[in-house]
């Protein structure tokens, strides 16, 4: 009888076999069966929450459309034909029930999406029986609801307008993520963005359960961003009136981006990377447009802000705080990066306000970075940085930074070592701009600074603890993949973010194993990748094959 049992237990369920739900990112629990499942015409989703917000109805609504509209075929020789017995057979769901566990708080999503990252609760549980009995979705928050809701999308094939999942029963158990910090980061200074272009981000963010819009929204090209207190920086300081985000752009954005998960970090980066602000201001401004530019700064056009002047610290921090407490993150960046010290050194301004202080220039921008800190932590904010001001400035940072490791994966480790909260960005893993030869013009032949091109398998077998002993593990927050877009524009967002980005979704989020305790790797991904990229597309989202259509459809066969 116990043997009967153990081998009915067995083929009821599999634990990640080699034919699993595209679902990504992996859960990190995860058990499924072999039978079949078609949904009901008249499936629906019931909310089993005391008042929920509108936010939860509105995602269970998108689910449902998704759901019906998705119409994605099984990525298998003949799309899901030999399904077809199977399928007829098959019972019918009727429906999904949503609820949250006893105690738990009601938030909207958006609320949920902007708490601390220590206080986020974004984990779930989901099981889809076989027999046709009600799917079962439950978790301690909306926003785990949520991630929950965008797995359960992932379960669903066409066949002839037939909505079927092929591998149930499936549960997943408290399915939470490795690391609380899952960005992605685009620069919408260097070109334009419309607000639309960076929803439809948004779209393909939640989908992958993607959770921080890191927005690097001005730089010494342009300064897109209106800020009431300051109407004459973007003003000037933007490429035309038509390219700006204005303060009803911000909260739209904003407010779309909660409603699906994503807490939106804007940088404003100082004192580098701030010549834009010169067309308004050239008080503030050093060596603006100095030339030959590469004597001034790290790509055109020179100007950073005269950061030992008292009247420029004072502007600078009010306008970061104006911008700033419009916005509901806890987390705001200022910067930090690639300060050209020759600049100061070249400028009579800063000398001369550097002789009446009496300090040097690291003294300078201690005051300085203190004082435009101060104006976030009085919000009750933490302050983001660039990896420079922790390892190559001598300036005093509040505890709460969050420090982003950009130029190597290696110099993470030495972040850590500082007792600094981390996030990884490292050019030579999650930089999605490289590769692509230098946009410097009369540079036949040359590449750019970060090649060669990140490959989604390149990303994929990021380690986010290399080097970094356990006693430091939990400095570690996170990771972000990121789009400079020196060449980028809205012509080829999608196409060069998606589905690449998604690499790092799921090293965040599924950490370094599979649901069996198996190594996370490259070859098991692959055709989930290829799945989740199809869905994209057939939600509007320009997401780039992998790989030919034929490989997509014969996993491993184009392997070497």
């Amino acid at each position: 009888m116990q043997l009967r049992l153990l081998i009915s237990v067995i083929s009821t369920f599999s634990l990640f076999g080699n034919e699993v739900y595209a679902l990504w990112p992996i859960p990190r629990t995860l058990q499924t069966g072999t039978s079949f499942v078609k949904l009901s015409p008249d499936f629906g989703i019931t909310v089993n929450v005391n008042n929920p917000p509108q936010d939860l109805l509105d995602a269970v609504s998108r689910t449902k459309a998704y759901i019906q509209t998705d119409k994605l075929q099984r990525l298998t020789v003949g799309r899901g034909a030999n399904d077809s017995s199977a399928i007829r057979s098959a019972p019918m769901l009727a429906e999904l029930r949503v609820s949250l566990n006893s105690g738990s708080t009601v938030r909207p999503i958006a609320d949920e999406s902007v708490r601390p990252l220590a206080q986020r609760v974004e984990g779930y549980s989901l099981t889809v029986p076989s027999n046709g009995s009600a799917a079962v979705l439950t978790a301690n928050s909306t926003l785990g609801l949520f991630r929950g809701l965008t797995t359960f999308q992932q379960l669903w094939y066409d066949l002839s307008g037939v909505t079927y999942s092929y591998q149930v029963p499936v549960v997943i158990s408290n399915d939470t993520p490795a690391f609380p910090y899952r960005g992605f980061m685009l620069d919408t200074a260097r070109n334009f963005f419309p607000v639309d272009d960076i929803k439809r981000t948004f779209d393909a963010m939640s989908l992958v359960k993607i959770n921080t819009f890191h927005w690097h929204i001005v730089d010494s090209h342009s300064f897109p961003l209106q800020v009431d207190q300051f109407p004459e920086v973007s003003q000037q300081g933007a490429y035309s009136s038509d390219e700006v985000y204005t303060p009803v752009d911000i909260q739209d954005i904003v407010s779309y981006a909660g409603e699906r998960g994503i807490d939106v970090l804007v940088e404003i980066d100082t004192p580098g990377h701030t010549a834009a602000i010169a067309s308004s201001h050239p008080e503030h401004i050093a060596c603006n447009q100095a030339s030959p530019w590469g004597n001034f700064a790290n790509e055109p056009p020179a100007g950073q802000l005269r950061l030992a002047s008292a009247a420029t610290t004072q502007f600078i921090a009010s306008l970061i705080s104006s911008v700033a407490k419009t916005l509901p993150s806890t987390l705001f960046s200022t910067g930090g990066d690639e300060i050209n010290s020759n600049c100061y050194a070249k400028d009579a301004q800063t000398q001369s306000d550097l002789s009446a202080s009496g300090r040097t220039l690291e003294q300078a921008l201690n005051v300085f970075t203190q004082a435009t800190h101060k104006s976030l932590t009085d919000l009750g904010k933490s302050p983001v940085v660039w990896e420079e001001m922790v390892l190559s400035h001598n300036v005093t940072l509040p505890a709460s930074t969050v420090v982003l490791v950009w130029i190597s994966s290696a110099n993470a480790a030495s972040v850590a070592r500082k007792g600094f909260k981390l996030v990884h960005a490292p050019s030579d893993y999650f930089y999605l701009d490289c590769g692509a030869g230098e946009w410097i013009g009369n540079t036949v032949g040359a590449t750019s600074w970060c090649d060669p091109f990140k490959s989604w398998q390149k990303a994929y077998t990021f380690d986010p603890y290399a080097n970094i002993p356990s006693s430091q593990r939990s400095l570690v927050l996170g990771g972000q993949q990121l789009l400079w877009t020196e060449q980028s524009s809205p012509e080829n967002l999608d196409s060069i973010v998606w589905p690449r980005a998604a690499t790092s979704a799921e090293v965040f989020w599924t950490g370094a194993t599979l649901p069996d305790g198996t190594p996370r790797n490259g070859n098991t991904a692959l055709p989930r990748l290829h799945d989740i990229r199809y869905r994209m597309v057939n939600r509007g989202i320009e997401a780039i094959a992998l790989q030919p259509h034929w490989c997509a459809l014969r996993p491993g066969a184009c392997n070497s």
